[in-house]
């Protein structure tokens, strides 16, 4: 019996696809994370990567984490928190007063510990900048025991003004003014090993949130979560402990925002209260709700694709304003400002419950669109 002998055939032997050649589908998840991880630490040291798209990825990182952590409350449990930036604000300035005092030269005296040390202690202050959110996130926890929808959402902006005039009157920390010095903790660890370590601990970070939250979700308090969405009161008459499960879901969100903060902080090295206000809390809904209640790849894909639409009107803007008054359809002396983006950000979201509430994916991950792709979701 001849074989054809064809380099490009497979051959398929107990339903497992064999191919001559590299097939993708053979890599695990670690090692596509592994794969990316390199090439993009290739990119930003060759030049490939320039700083500003440097800066686009990293914010594009922070956001997905923002998004995601949103998503486990307002999609996977059910309810309507609006004050996600309250957390966020928290970790920023708690993982910023960690790092400035431990490693450099300000109002709180001499460095505690040498440079050397900030990559070592670093994760450790966003660690820190976490579970001080997570503190937050119980405080919120608490009366969400008693309300669902617009009753958590007041609570959640309240929460959001709170925190930020509290920060507002702590004079120890900049107050209003604002607090800085953690361009000179990453400056520090850049001198210990020349390396984007701000692209690098996002990356970490980001890809630390979605598995965090995926094996959450798949888990048995994930199960309690989903029963919660669906009718809280049948969930606790099959005997699911409705508080401890919203106990560990507001905790963990809040915990993961924090991240977000600390990585925010440490991105721009200056913040103050105006980052934190209801706008940022408007985002990550405009992210959650554009990508799909509840689904992780939703909230992943609106998250980039929502950085990128806020660089775009960065350009866009200027071009319109040109562009009318050429027409002559502004008055001379009026200029559209960047401040638009803050008006057509929250009609995006008007425009997006009117024509399509369910988002981009709704409550479907990729791998219900694509079978394939069920092997990565396994994050084993």
């Amino acid at each position: 019996m001849a074989i054809r002998n064809d380099p490009g055939a497979t051959i398929r032997a107990g339903g497992t696809l064999a191919t001559s050649g590299f097939d993708l589908r053979s890599l695990s998840v670690p090692a596509i994370l592994l794969i990316a991880f390199v090439g993009l630490l290739a990119a930003c040291m060759t030049g490939a990567l320039n700083l500003y798209m440097q800066t686009v990825l990293m914010f594009m990182g922070i956001n997905i984490i923002m998004s995601t952590s949103l998503n486990l409350i307002n999609g996977n449990m059910g309810e309507f928190a609006c004050g996600h930036a309250a957390f966020m604000a928290v970790g920023a300035y708690v993982s910023s007063l960690v790092t400035v005092i431990l490693f450099t030269q300000s109002k709180f005296g001499a460095p505690l510990l040498p440079p050397e040390l900030t990559l070592l202690a670093f994760p450790l202050a966003l660690l820190i900048g976490s579970l001080a959110a997570a503190l937050v996130g119980l405080l919120i926890a608490i009366p969400s025991f008693k309300t669902r929808g617009d009753y958590l959402a007041i609570i959640t902006i309240a929460a959001l003004y709170i925190v930020k005039s509290t920060i507002e009157n702590i004079d120890a920390i900049g107050g209003a003014r604002g607090f800085m010095g953690m361009r000179r903790v990453t400056n520090a660890m850049e001198q210990t090993l020349d390396l984007p370590w701000m692209v690098i601990w996002i990356f970490i970070g980001t890809v630390f949130t979605v598995w965090i939250i995926r094996r959450y979700v798949s888990s048995t308090y994930g199960k309690g979560v989903m029963a919660i969405c669906q009718d809280e009161v049948a969930a606790e008459i099959m005997s699911v402990n409705t508080n401890h499960i919203k106990l560990v879901t507001f905790m963990l969100s809040s915990g993961l925002a924090g991240l977000a903060g600390g990585l925010f902080a440490h991105v721009l090295g200056y913040i103050n209260p105006g980052s934190f206000t209801i706008l940022k809390s408007t985002e990550a809904l405009v992210m959650v709700y554009l990508g799909g209640m509840g689904s992780i790849s939703g909230a992943v894909m609106s998250a980039m694709l929502f950085t990128l639409l806020l660089e775009s009107l960065r350009f866009i803007i200027p071009w319109i304003d040109q562009l009318l008054h050429l027409i002559h359809v502004l008055p001379a002396g009026y200029e559209i400002s960047q401040v638009w983006k803050w008006v057509l950000i929250p009609l995006l979201l008007i425009l997006l419950m009117q024509f399509r509430p369910e988002g981009i994916m709704g409550n479907r991950e990729l791998s219900d669109i694509f079978p394939r792709l069920r092997k990565f979701y396994k994050f084993k």
